[in-house]
């Protein structure tokens, strides 16, 4: 018997579907009616097809699968911020998470049940990676916050980022489909100039998808500049060391001219003294970066990191800015629900 991922109707092109309606007899616009529900009106089911006739409704039944994600809970943040635990067919949960600002409406969205690469500072860290989501799974999370922007604040959304739980450079196949869905015209439509994927750094998959030529935009999360503390945070700069990921990075540039951003978390008396902040103008040096992303440290169960005072932070800043790298201190939304950089591990405290 056929799982609900292996005979999922998401898994057919529109010609496919096509030639399925003519083994059944049907019209061929039906299959593109079909095709509409499931990419552009995001219909979690098919009784939800409303201009589909019953009978056929329960003949794509017969053959088919839709095991679409749907909201298990949802939580709201003084700040606006929206997180909510998605439900998959197999009964996991991962979490995705509305980030509102005046000008933005992001989502922020997982790649992977779990994770496999134990960051120290992150709380999805800690848990075992189940699986890899499927591509349909990861458009799932972006069209149901899409709905919910478009419910809460009356607009689409504006940006998407690969933040959330999971390595999205270890799901790679599922991920670089479901962005060519979502930026799709007969998708979501949304340009692939206003996603980004985040990496932890895997040197080969980074070339990848320089030979690939993606047109999304990467980020880095380098979090410490040198590979002795990069190692004590994250173990994957063993196999993944500073020096490889700067080639790398400079190889991706050079096949797809997209520039590339850091992220670099500041930890109390462990990467936030003047000397880190010129180890990290050094290599901000040898890669076509475009911005440094300074994010806040935010707590987590059973880590012994701490957040810098703002005076530290400050004069980390001002060692950036005056030696010209284009820094962002970016400030943590969502912290009181769980919600910020490095929270997401699917509490039970909805």
């Amino acid at each position: 018997m056929l799982s609900a991922q292996q005979n999922n109707i998401r898994n057919l092109s529109l010609s496919e579907l096509e030639n399925f309606f003519a083994e059944i007899d049907e019209k061929k616009f039906r299959a593109k009616q079909v095709y509409e529900w499931l990419w552009q009106k995001h219909a979690g089911s098919f009784d939800a097809m409303t201009n589909i006739s019953k009978d056929l409704r329960s003949k794509l039944a017969e053959h088919f699968s839709l095991p679409a994600l749907t909201v298990n809970t949802t939580q709201y943040s003084a700040d606006g911020t929206v997180k909510s635990r998605f439900e998959t067919f197999d009964h996991h949960f991962v979490e995705g998470v509305l980030i509102p600002t005046e000008e933005r409406k992001t989502a922020c969205v997982s790649s992977q049940i779990g994770c496999s690469l134990s960051c120290k500072f992150c709380a999805t860290g800690k848990m075992e990676r189940l699986r890899n989501l499927t591509f349909d799974e990861i458009f799932d999370q972006v069209a149901l916050i899409n709905e919910q922007t478009e419910r809460i604040y009356n607009k689409h959304l504006t940006n998407i980022v690969f933040m959330g739980m999971g390595e999205p450079l270890l799901n790679y196949s599922n991920v670089l489909k479901a962005i060519d869905k979502i930026s799709a015209e007969d998708g979501l439509g949304m340009s692939p100039r206003r996603i980004t994927v985040s990496t932890a750094g895997v040197a080969k998959m980074i070339k990848k998808l320089g030979d690939d030529k993606v047109r999304f935009k990467l980020a880095l999360s380098l979090h410490a500049a040198n590979d002795k503390k990069r190692h004590e945070i994250m173990p994957i700069n063993d196999s993944n060391n500073i020096k490889s990921l700067i080639e790398a990075l400079n190889y991706f540039y050079k096949q797809t001219k997209n520039e590339v951003t850091f992220e670099y978390i500041l930890f109390r008396d462990f990467n936030d003294s003047q000397q880190d902040a010129e180890e990290l103008v050094k290599i901000y040096r040898q890669v076509p970066a475009d911005l440094v992303n300074i994010i806040e440290y935010n707590p987590i169960d059973g880590a012994s990191f701490a957040r810098p005072d703002e005076e530290t932070i400050e004069h980390f800043m001002k060692y950036l800015e005056s030696h010209r790298v284009n820094a962002r201190l970016r400030r943590s939304r969502g912290k009181d629900i769980d919600a910020a950089c490095g929270q997401l591990a699917n509490k039970d405290s909805f």
